[in-house]
């Protein structure tokens, strides 16, 4: 029993806590049968304190487990979201050996259970869901896309941890700055429903989280400013960052993806990517 989980990319400019989009990156959670000698080629099996372990018991999932992803831990990209998601899709797998459904309820409980865990929403409903998500925390829909872009995300060769990153932020947000970011979420979930590439690079502009956390990390900013400078629609810190995410046409993307890494020298390297429409899946 294999569950198969999608890397994300939250927040996507002004979407604080409720977009997100996945990403063709995958990690591989599995049930250990028989001793660590027999897992799969590059796997490695993980303990009680790993969050996958932690999401299969929390819905009540029994065994071991493996893991094999090659998302980077620690750098916005929903490592924890995945392998979380991965842990409750086999507590569902299991139960499905007995006649449940694997997901029931349209996924209701993975998602309540994965945002419990991951305290929001955005990665986990991105990851459970595929494609481009809004979410509330209590509730997720997909946004219609008009394109099928590359998404080229340059990944720093440093880490940041969300729940310190939040700290940095500021407890309040002044009445301008809200309506700026209510205004560009809008703009940019019509944007992408419509196919309107041009209005993205507008839409995707923050005030809230995005300039204290680029403040904290100019290798970044510079990768951000790279893609916009080579053509990019749009760029973003994904998640609390460190790594940026930039959409762009599918023939522009090694331009894009060169221009960022040479922008940022040594610290980071980029992968072109696709959306992921598929999201989480299980193999029984």
């Amino acid at each position: 029993m294999i569950a198969r989980v999608p890397a994300t990319s939250a927040n996507m400019g002004p979407g604080f806590d409720t977009l997100g989009m996945a990403l063709t990156l995958w990690a591989e959670i599995g049930i250990l049968d028989g001793d660590p000698g027999e897992l799969p080629s590059n796997a490695r099996a993980i303990d009680q304190h790993h969050p996958a372990t932690e999401a299969f018991a929390r819905l009540g999932g029994t065994g071991r487990l493996w893991e094999r992803s090659p998302i980077p831990m620690g750098r916005g990209l929903g490592y924890s979201a995945a392998v979380r998601i991965g842990g409750l899709l086999l507590a569902c797998g299991q139960r499905a050996a007995s006649g449940a459904d694997v997901i029931s309820d349209d996924g209701a409980e993975v998602l309540a259970a994965a945002t419990a865990l991951e305290g929001h929403a955005d990665y986990a409903a991105a990851a459970l869901l595929g494609g481009v998500v809004v979410t509330t925390g209590e509730r997720s829909i997909r946004v219609p896309l008009q394109f099928d872009p590359a998404v080229v995300v340059w990944v720093p060769s440093f880490s940041t941890r969300t729940d310190h990153s939040r700290t940095k932020l500021g407890t309040a947000v002044s009445l301008a700055d809200a309506v700026f970011n209510i205004g560009r979420v809008a703009y940019l979930v019509a944007a992408l429903a419509s196919g309107d590439v041009a209005a993205l690079r507008h839409a995707a502009e923050d005030r809230i989280h995005q300039p204290s956390r680029f403040a904290a990390s100019p290798a970044s900013f510079a990768a951000h400013e790279a893609a916009l400078g080579a053509g990019a629609w749009s760029s973003w810190l994904s998640g609390s960052g460190p790594t940026v995410a930039a959409l762009c046409a599918v023939e522009t993307a090694d331009s894009v993806a060169a221009a960022m890494s040479a922008t940022t020298e040594r610290a980071g390297h980029c992968k072109v990517l696709r959306i992921d429409h598929g999201g989480a899946s299980i193999e029984l």
